[in-house]
């Protein structure tokens, strides 16, 4: 049995359902026996949908998949598996993503190009959907809005304990939610965020600022961290605004007071996240954090802690 890390949280984050939003899990048998490693998240007609990806120029077929339907601007449906990356699969990879969607699309009563997908796991081993198609279509059955620490702990590989955070905003006529879930545990020294992570909110916001202040949040929190210098081939963060929260819409303006709120809101429940991850790389027994002063400007300052960071000497010594 997997040894906790000792940087795990001493009480699990409470994870609040978010309007809009069903979560189920199962045990597939993708690699894994007996626990789940299959999640199916259905959001209402709607939601928004903006995502960040690895900078790799040998990205997973799952990440392809997200960048080709991510200008639509709106999802139904997130797959996401544990146990293979489908990473390095070629065109078997591809066959394999849109067979997953076509599954997913019909259970969510969805267009395939509503439906995103991530995987995690062995890299160059073909992913065989039909392996888990009758599981799919099961966890259309079985979706609640509470599901989210099993979310959590499907989406795990390595990690020794399932990463949650969740916040909540009043935007002054009315209250929204917040909740992540990420994964790590090696392969962090990400060019865009962690292996994978996952956001969901109740807030309507247009998909266009949702993208950009994703971006934004994610260059000072999951691009801020590093444990072994390797990017991985799957780096996906996803977020999700299912716009059912009784507060009224985001204005389209960064600058808005509203918007403000949300931004940090974001920003603070992906710093969680990130420290959770970076906290729980493998075989970590220590947790830095770096503080570069009077540098140039903040991309001087970046490249100089990353320099001691990803130095073997300072992590051995």
């Amino acid at each position: 049995m997997t040894k906790v890390s000792r940087f795990a949280p001493d009480v699990p984050q409470v994870m609040p359902a978010v309007d809009g939003v069903t979560l189920a899990t199962c045990a597939a048998g993708i690699k894994y026996k007996d626990r789940a490693d299959l999640l199916l998240a259905r959001f209402v007609e709607g939601t928004t949908v903006a995502g960040v990806f690895t900078r790799s120029r040998c990205a997973s077929a799952p990440v392809d998949w997200c960048r080709q339907h991510l200008s639509g601007g709106h999802a139904r449906a997130l797959v996401v598996n544990a146990g293979n990356a489908n990473a390095f699969t070629g065109r078997r990879g591809a066959d394999a993503t849109r067979v997953t969607a076509d599954i997913a699309s019909e259970v969510s009563d969805c267009a395939p190009n509503e439906v995103f997908l991530a995987s995690t796991g062995v890299i160059g081993e073909p992913l065989d959907p039909a392996g888990f198609a009758d599981a799919l279509r099961g966890l259309a059955e079985t979706r609640t809005q509470d599901g989210w620490p099993e979310a959590a702990a499907a989406i795990m590989t390595t990690d020794t304990y399932a990463k949650m955070a969740s916040r909540t905003v009043d935007l002054g006529d009315g209250v929204i939610t917040l909740n992540g879930i990420a994964k790590g545990s090696g392969m962090i020294a990400p060019d865009m965020a962690t292996m994978l992570a996952f956001v969901a909110t109740d807030a309507a916001i247009p998909a266009s600022l949702l993208q950009s202040m994703l971006a934004d949040t994610t260059n000072t929190t999951f691009n801020a961290i590093t444990v072994d210098s390797d990017t991985s081939t799957s780096d996906t963060l996803m977020a999700f605004a299912t716009g059912q929260s009784a507060a009224a819409p985001i204005e389209n303006d960064p600058a808005s007071p509203r918007a403000k709120l949300f931004v940090d809101a974001l920003h603070d429940l992906l710093h969680d996240l990130a420290l959770q991850t970076v906290k729980d790389g493998e075989g970590i027994t220590k947790f830095v954090t770096i503080t570069v002063t009077g540098a140039e400007n903040n991309s001087a300052a970046n490249t100089i802690a990353r320099s001691i960071a990803n130095s073997p000497l300072v992590k051995t010594a």
